[in-house]
């Protein structure tokens, strides 16, 4: 199912939800050509307050706690990339959330 708050490629689904105090761009393992590499489940998110103009923090989890800060979005897709071991070009934006980042 893809929309503008969804996406899915390369074995990695991307979600896009906004809170009361943030917008939250979180991603998903769901079927992947290496589960050593990146088992089904494993899972990594972007957040940003909900005006969209703090920096990116990057999370385990949409709810986890905090791992590293970044001022780009390129730099923090960098980072959900190592964690989930993929290239952060392979994965999926969301059209909602695309525009995360300073």
């Amino acid at each position: 199912m893809t929309d503008d708050r969804t996406a899915t490629a390369n074995g990695i689904e991307a979600t896009y939800d906004e809170t009361e105090t943030e917008r939250i761009l979180e991603f998903r393992a769901v079927n992947t050509d290496d589960p050593e590499t990146t088992p089904t489940g494993a899972s990594a998110a972007i957040a940003q307050n909900v005006e969209g103009y703090a920096m990116l923090k990057v999370r385990p989890t949409a709810d986890g706690d905090e791992l590293e800060r970044y001022y780009g979005f390129d730099m923090a897709l960098d980072h959900v990339g190592e964690l989930l071991g993929v290239s952060p070009h392979d994965l999926p934006i969301p059209e909602a959330g695309d525009d995360m980042g300073m």
